[in-house]
């Protein structure tokens, strides 16, 4: 083992952050439904294809515009720690509303991964998600589909984890800027066409 990659999970509250994050990390870390549950970031670890990579938890948050101390702990990791990638969990049910937190990790020009989070459910509603499209509306980031409650996906999310980190490029350039209320990326509105 000659590599450790540090990984982010980041998403809004009750999109299965700490579900990847303990499927990953075999962790035992309560899941929970209580807001302000994971006030402080947790971090696991696990091996796969000889890497190591350290996964850190944390708080679910609606935005990075730090109005609270759980976006503040999230944007601060995000943007000051700058992990190797940030790994966004999403619920694919309520698409629209976590893909404003996306926007703003977007903004950040950290490494992105999406999680497509509780395909099960989407799938039982009757809900379809055109992923080369959404991708593309965001610029090429890869997308990995979920259900993590069953364990559906993990295995897919760790091959890509360790694709993308073989080939991941150091940000050299420091962020100046962090994403407030107002600034976003505007595709939301594209959202339902997905």
């Amino acid at each position: 083992m000659t590599d450790t990659f540090r990984v982010a999970l980041a998403g809004n509250p009750n999109t299965g952050k700490s579900t990847i994050f303990n499927a990953l990390t075999g962790a035992n870390q309560h899941v929970g439904n209580w807001p302000g549950k994971t006030v402080v970031r947790r971090s696991g670890w696990f091996v796969h294809r000889d890497t190591t990579f350290e996964v850190v938890d944390l708080p679910g948050t609606y935005s990075l515009s730090a109005f609270s101390p759980d976006e503040e702990v999230a944007r601060d990791y995000i943007v000051r720690t700058q992990p190797d990638l940030v790994v966004n969990v999403l619920d694919v049910t309520n698409l629209e509303r976590n893909l404003y937190l996306t926007a703003q990790i977007l903004e950040t020009n950290a490494p992105l991964l999406l999680v497509l989070n509780m395909q099960d459910l989407a799938q039982r509603r009757g809900y379809r998600v055109d992923y080369e499209k959404l991708s593309q509306l965001l610029g090429g980031v890869p997308i990995v589909p979920a259900a993590a409650a069953k364990g559906d996906g993990i295995g897919a999310l760790r091959d890509m984890l360790w694709h993308l980190l073989q080939h991941v490029v150091p940000n050299e350039t420091p962020i100046n800027s962090l994403p407030g209320e107002n600034d976003h990326v505007a595709f939301c509105p594209h959202c339902r066409a997905l």
